[in-house]
């Protein structure tokens, strides 16, 4: 059957896409890493780029966990067990005891009753919102969320789609109360960690602002947190952006595996009946493979890792080598926002601008991702740099290095 009407259409639509910056272009192949030497953490080898080695400075793996050996012993004893794959969905054949252990320690380290696995953090949230909603149920949504939340809620089709200015307390209040007259539930959901800028959600003012309208709806008012940025990487003891703001527990949080803890997977935690109500309607549970057993168990260890006497070291030196580049930025005349997330924004605020830094960049050996309109707002231009536990001070130095070469 011959495409090459819809052929026609679609290469019309790649092309605009190009032009107005939207296309992500080829891919990096990562083909292997050079390990950590001579004081500089490791670097990486990409295809069509010979032997020359790349500073990754646009990694989730906030704590550097992917290239650690207990992960990887972990991995390949869950392998040798219980194969490479889970080889149905969960209810039918497709639980195994790493899933339930995992599910455990992830509750425990939130502190909540229950935890239940997805196989992403993106479908995590796809596949917890819907099901929560009702025809009497409204969904307030911070302006900035993530493409998750965004298409969650058109998926759910609530009663009233409401979305408030990003962090203003006051404009969600606004919304909380005119919901208030017409719905019986309310779900506030919002980002920990807000990705292309590093900033966080007031979480203990949404919390309390929460409590306050709750008896309005007979239902109660739910609060929803995707925290995939925050958790491993934000607080203390790593427990995200609940832990930084004091806000106690959300009724429901949504984290990722395939971040800080460097494996795959996503996760939400709550309280017990929700756990059980989700099992038994989220279509992204129910009709898709969980990740692997293997995978489940090198995310447990990453989690011992965290929480254990090793743990707060590793978030120290995150906040040290993050601080040191926020320092390095302002003192070579840069601007960034303030945060003490290891998502560094460089704002540019110039569309050709940051296309050449980044381009500069590549070819100084530092790999970082340029954000321009319309994926950001016109003049909110910027590069965000991500730091991560692997890097070292002379990583660090590298790229502030390469950043004052273009200035020159």
């Amino acid at each position: 059957m011959p495409t090459n009407g819809l052929t026609r259409v679609l290469a019309a639509r790649l092309d605009e896409m190009a032009q107005s910056g939207r296309l992500k272009g080829k891919e990096n192949v990562i083909r292997g890493f050079v390990p950590p030497h001579d004081g500089r953490g490791p670097r990486y080898l990409i295809e069509g780029e010979n032997e020359k080695p790349f500073l990754r400075m646009n990694s989730n793996s906030y704590l550097g966990l992917a290239l650690r050996r207990e992960l990887v012993v972990a991995e390949e004893a869950a392998a040798q067990s219980y194969g490479t794959g889970p080889g149905a969905v969960r209810f039918i054949s497709g639980t195994s005891s790493p899933h339930i252990a995992l599910e455990q320690r992830l509750a425990a380290f939130h502190g909540r009753p229950a935890a239940m696995l997805f196989s992403s953090a993106y479908a995590t949230i796809m596949g917890v919102i819907p099901p929560l909603v009702t025809d009497k149920t409204a969904v307030i949504s911070d302006e900035l969320n993530h493409n998750c939340i965004i298409n969650a809620t058109a998926l759910a089709r609530p009663a009233e789609k409401r979305i408030y200015k990003h962090l203003d307390i006051h404009d969600l209040e606004r919304h909380l109360e005119a919901a208030s007259k017409t719905c019986s539930r309310v779900i506030v959901v919002t980002d920990g960690i807000f990705s292309m800028r590093g900033d966080h959600a007031p979480l203990d003012r949404i919390m309390a602002l929460a409590r306050a309208y709750d008896r309005a709806f007979t239902e109660n008012a739910i609060v929803v947190v995707d925290d995939s940025h925050g958790v491993g990487a934000f607080g203390g003891t790593g427990r995200g952006t609940e832990e930084y703001t004091r806000s106690g527990p959300a009724e429901l949080l949504v984290a990722t595996l395939g971040k800080a803890f460097g494996v795959n997977g996503g996760y939400v935690v709550a309280e017990e009946i929700i756990i059980r109500y989700l099992r038994e309607t989220s279509p992204f549970y129910i009709y898709s493979n969980p990740i692997t057993p293997a995978e489940a168990s090198a995310a447990h260890k990453a989690i011992d890792i965290l929480d254990g006497p090793g743990g707060i070291a590793l978030l120290a030196h995150l906040r040290a080598m993050t601080a040191r580049f926020k320092a390095g930025l302002g003192k070579l005349g840069l601007e960034t926002l303030p945060g003490e997330h290891p998502v560094v924004p460089l704002m540019v605020r110039d569309t050709a601008r940051t296309s050449a830094l980044v381009t500069h960049l590549r070819r100084e050996g530092v790999l970082a991702t340029g954000l321009n309109y319309p994926v950001v707002p016109k003049g909110d231009e910027e590069i965000r740099f991500q730091i991560s536990a692997d890097h070292t001070a002379t990583d660090i130095d590298t790229a502030l290095e390469a950043l004052a070469r273009f200035r020159k």
